[in-house]
């Protein structure tokens, strides 16, 4: 049986330069202007930015235990309409990912649903409670080789445990990724702490809850000698704090999400409990800070947070209403946005720190490897010059809680190729 060969042509590359790619079943075979094949599938790209498959490195997919918002399936039918190839499971399932069976469960998963690559992320704490430690050397050997650990959704609060976390995982270079949240500051908060809040009369979640976090955390980092990665930072502070540590030398990475991007506070003026997300919603100082942090380095690389949620746990009163977005299909066009349109990054910035840099922190080794001849065939072709309207009720994952609903965004995700795989064909999920 002969291998499946597609030539993308007439789109450029992120440097900018008007390249053909040859795609030989899982590989890229060719990259030159005249590249051409007989008996390939030709594909006309022209006007489009050809990208390396975008890489995740904080997706919720519910499964196992809440499959009624979304399933391993169903997170990577989306992941591949927003032009991904890999995402990575956050641990808060039930049962939570803390031992090496809810992982390879979660991987086998992914590679059953085959649209893309899925590894699990495992809890740093048992049943993420922050006390004891999870079963974390069993969980980096099993086959899904975890490499990245989160009790995403909560603290690592004890700053002991912390540090033993920290310890442990540098056997095998793993990295911690902190959901930086000061429990005793947070306790009932609602929103983002400032003048919105005390007007609508919701309980504000302060920024120094998270920063003070990002400093402890920093600093134990430092004197372990470790690798922390800072989860959706969302305040000027935040940002100032990973300056300083990363000018020490210190071993840290960090992410923003395309909401905490765009989005501000005075949405939650509304009411409207699809603006609930947690960490909050902040200032447009903050988002100013985000944008030019994660421009310059400061902040590596972008990660959905994809939450999704069923529409009885959104829409109801904004106190009893879940925390969390949808991402995963929005997420390029958001970055298009905020960042490409604005001047603030190339598009090689984009394959920077949407699949090289991800893929390098989570040690993803075969992502993120770039448009090269003989690596993996993981694509994603975007066409910058059209629009298209975010409709919650089309959305490829299970729940339909996006606060873009409605909204004309820059950007048409058109092809994704996973392996070789097209995967996303004319902005359809094949």
């Amino acid at each position: 049986m002969s291998e499946t060969k597609f030539v993308l042509k007439g789109g450029s590359l992120p440097d900018g330069s008007m390249r053909n790619i040859l795609i030989v079943g899982d590989s890229i075979s060719a990259i030159d202007a005249t590249v051409n094949e007989a008996d390939a599938t030709i594909i006309d790209v022209t006007g489009s930015v050809i990208l390396p498959g975008l890489v995740d490195l904080h997706t919720h997919l519910r499964e196992p235990g809440r499959e009624d918002a979304e399933t391993v399936e169903s997170a990577s039918r989306a992941g591949a309409k927003g032009g991904f190839t890999a995402l990575s499971a956050m641990a808060n399932t039930s049962p939570v990912a803390d031992n090496a069976g809810v992982v390879e469960q979660v991987y086998r998963l992914g590679q059953a649903a085959g649209l893309l690559d899925v590894f699990p992320i495992g809890a740093v704490t048992q049943g993420l409670k922050g006390e004891a430690l999870s079963e974390i050397g069993a969980m980096a050997d099993s086959v899904a080789r975890v490499r990245v650990f989160s009790d995403d959704g909560m603290c690592v609060f004890d700053p002991l445990v912390m540090r033993r976390a920290l310890e442990y995982i540098k056997k095998f270079d793993g990295v911690i990724a902190q959901h930086a949240q000061e429990p005793r500051l947070t306790v009932g908060s609602q929103m983002n702490e400032g003048e919105i809040s005390a007007r609508l009369g919701l309980r504000g979640w302060p920024a120094i809850a998270e920063e003070a976090i990002i400093a402890r955390d920093v600093l134990l980092t430092d004197h372990v000698q470790s690798r922390l990665h800072v989860c959706h930072v969302t305040t000027a502070g935040g940002v100032e704090i990973i300056r300083w540590a990363k000018a020490r030398g210190i071993n840290v990475t960090a992410e923003v999400t395309p909401h905490h991007l765009l989005l501000t506070d005075e949405l939650a003026s509304t009411y409207d409990p699809i603006f609930k997300v947690n960490p909050p919603l902040r200032t447009e100082k903050d988002v100013q800070a985000l944008r030019e942090a994660l421009a310059d380095g400061t902040i590596d690389i972008v990660a959905t947070d994809h939450a999704p949620h069923t529409m009885e746990s959104k829409e109801c009163e904004w106190q009893e209403a879940s925390f969390g977005m949808l991402g995963l299909e929005t997420a390029l066009s958001i970055v298009q946005k905020t960042m490409v349109d604005t001047g603030l990054l190339t598009w090689q910035g984009v394959a920077t720190r949407m699949s090289t840099a991800p893929a390098a922190i989570g040690a993803y080794f075969d992502q993120g490897q770039g448009l090269v001849v003989g690596a993996r065939a993981h694509i994603s072709v975007i066409d910058p010059s059209k629009t298209w309207i975010v409709d919650r009720d089309i959305v490829q994952s299970r729940s339909r809680n996006t606060p873009f609903h409605g909204y004309e965004l820059p950007g048409v995700v058109t092809h994704t190729f996973f392996k070789g795989k097209a995967t996303l064909i004319d902005g359809v999920v094949a």
